[in-house]
């Protein structure tokens, strides 16, 4: 995949939300701010961009900059490794190599997920 538009790219990596941005830049700024070793989910990123999940995955498939911007820290709504373009076993691997605990292919959102505060609530 390739950003066609690269104006923002130092605000995507930084996680920075900025006017003029389309909205896949958006998804994947916002998911540059889930820190290592977290994960939020497929309607976390939707509630803060008031979109739908299915949007945002959409969104996260084409991300260039992977694994830079971590779409692979997000999961679905039960804390499921689902939806991601290199494959789930990579998912578990790199989040695995983060310290998420994994137990099949399930995260415990109680322990692993972000804090709000971490994607700009």
């Amino acid at each position: 995949m390739f950003d066609k538009d690269n104006r923002f790219i130092a605000q995507i990596h930084g996680g920075r939300i900025t006017p003029g941005m389309s909205f896949h830049q958006k998804v994947w700024a916002l998911a540059a701010r889930i820190p290592r070793g977290r994960v939020a989910t497929y309607g976390d990123l939707a509630g803060r961009l008031g979109t739908g999940c299915r949007a945002v995955g959409n969104a996260l498939h084409r991300n260039p900059y992977a694994p830079r911007i971590p779409c692979h820290r997000v999961v679905g709504s039960d804390g499921r490794l689902v939806g991601y373009a290199g494959g789930l076993a990579a998912k578990r691997r790199l989040l695995r190599a983060e310290g998420v605990a994994i137990a099949g292919w399930k995260v415990d959102l109680r322990r692993f997920r972000a804090s709000p505060t971490s994607l700009g609530r």
